[in-house]
């Protein structure tokens, strides 16, 4: 298999984290890529990362998607399989997914020139990512570590990243103190956007 991507996007580490949690990383090979090259959308018709090719050429695309693969393929640790546990999963995935977006629009809208910027974007993004960062808690399981929470992580780890003057742990101290400790699971070290 091989994993189109690039080390910092939250959507890769996710996938990265599945295929770790799965023991599935060593049969991957990553391909650095970006999505202006035209040779990803050959494999992708959207040109986006993370892309994942298969031994047989099939190419799927979306994390959501390779991770539901991925999962499967290793033995289904991270998702699970019904129920009111499998729509909670997905749902922080949603959650984590949504902050990892809103920090990425602000990151694309700061590239503009600052004449061409939208304040207005810039702002609803901000107030999405910390409002998902407040409900975070209450999605929060103690003891499990499933797909929402890996997403969750990523994202955080993101928007340490891009945003590091976005003050959220202040107003978010359980969600910290989650969050540093998730840190500590070998999947999310070994996959830090630092280390890539």
């Amino acid at each position: 298999m091989k994993l189109y991507y690039h080390p910092i996007s939250p959507f890769v580490r996710k996938v990265l984290v599945v295929a770790h949690e799965n023991g599935l990383a060593d049969a991957i090979e990553c391909v650095m890529t970006d999505t202006l090259d035209e040779g990803l959308r050959a494999i992708n018709p959207l040109s986006k990362i993370p892309t994942l090719t298969l031994d047989d050429g099939t190419a799927l695309y979306d994390s959501r998607v390779i991770c539901e693969y991925l999962d499967g393929l290793g033995g289904g640790g991270m998702i699970p399989a019904a129920g009111e546990a499998r729509w909670r999963t997905r749902l922080l995935e949603a959650l984590g997914d949504g902050i990892a977006d809103a920090v990425l629009r602000i990151v694309m809208e700061n590239r503009r020139p600052e004449d061409d910027r939208h304040a207005d974007v810039i702002e609803r993004q901000k107030r999405a990512a910390l409002a998902g960062l407040a409900e975070a808690p209450r999605q929060l399981e103690p003891g499990r570590f499933a797909l929402g929470d890996a997403a969750l992580a990523c994202a955080i780890g993101y928007l340490e990243m891009r945003l590091p003057k976005l003050e959220w742990r202040a107003a978010n101290p359980a969600l910290a103190a989650w969050y540093d400790e998730a840190m500590l699971r070998p999947s999310l070290a070994r996959t830090c956007p630092q280390a890539a």
